[in-house]
């Protein structure tokens, strides 16, 4: 018997609350255990460049003539927006593609496209901001790594929501 079957059969009210959410339910779920992977790769590449950033005499100084032109941030945001879109970047086609051949496979057809692929990249701009913002609002507040957590959970919710609804939504036939 199936888990879907048992959840019939012992709460059936449970059950037919639950059914109609189950695709989208299944989706999440995928879409969160790829996230996973792309948390391994966002934090690799967050970390260490935000540790090259943070050790390089030339990029440091870059950073402060930046902070400096723009009176819009510190060197120390700009090291951490710098470290955290640099990892954005590197992460956001691993997941176009895993999503692409997972997750959204009925809706991509598991075929890559370069107007989805612009399109992913475009709504996971807003995650990149919701990410950055947390990250930013969140580093004032604790330090780094448990800052970089609560923005990858502000992401998350952000990604989901458009690609489900934005990206990869059913084509017409």
């Amino acid at each position: 018997m199936i888990p879907i079957d048992r959840l019939r059969a012992s709460f059936p009210r449970a059950a037919a609350l639950v059914e109609p959410h189950f695709d989208v339910l299944r989706k999440a779920i995928s879409f969160a255990l790829i996230g996973v992977i792309n948390v391994v790769v966002d934090a690799s590449v967050f970390f260490l460049t935000y540790s090259y950033l943070r050790s390089d005499a030339a990029a440091l100084r870059s950073l402060d003539a930046a902070a400096q032109w723009c009176a819009c941030a510190s060197r120390d945001t700009l090291v951490l927006v710098t470290a955290n879109v640099t990892a954005w970047v590197v992460a956001v086609s691993g997941s176009y593609v895993m999503n692409s051949f997972i997750t959204f496979a009925a809706e991509s057809g598991r075929r890559l496209r370069w107007w989805d692929y612009g399109a992913f990249v475009a709504s996971g701009v807003l995650g990149a901001i919701a990410n950055t913002t947390a990250l930013v609002i969140a580093a004032h507040f604790m330090p780094v790594l448990p800052a970089k957590g609560c923005a990858i959970l502000t992401a998350f919710m952000v990604n989901f929501s458009m690609s489900h609804f934005v990206v990869f939504r059913p084509r017409r036939k």
